[in-house]
């Protein structure tokens, strides 16, 4: 079976720092894309950032995000991270790895992130 778990969640002033992480219990570099989605209540669920394996490990980002927030894979640790800088209220929300292997999505249960002004 295929796993993955959300950690690092919580809550942070404006203006701080998060850094997500997500485990699998396969080795992250056998999925074909890894990455990070959000969803605040009431909204629909949302990218924030994904790497795909198909487009050479390209790195792509919401433009809500670019240049706040990292998403990395971390050989060592088996861990696909998001470091996430100068957070803003409007970032609140559940925040769920995904993961997609052999044509299959799969995602993590969430982590819950919460932004105060």
């Amino acid at each position: 079976q295929v796993q993955l778990v959300e950690s690092g969640g919580g809550l942070v002033q404006a203006g701080g720092s998060l850094r997500l992480s997500c485990r699998a219990s396969q080795n992250i570099f056998s999925f074909n894309a890894m990455g990070w989605y959000r969803q605040a209540p009431g909204n629909e669920r949302e990218l924030v950032a994904v790497i795909v394996i198909d487009s050479g490990a390209t790195a792509n980002y919401a433009d809500s995000v670019k240049g706040r927030f990292t998403i990395s894979r971390d050989n060592g640790k088996n861990t696909v991270d998001l470091q996430m800088n100068s957070l803003k209220p409007e970032d609140t929300a559940v925040y769920y790895c995904m993961g997609r292997l052999r044509g299959i999505t799969y995602w993590g249960q969430g982590t819950q992130v919460t932004v105060s002004s």
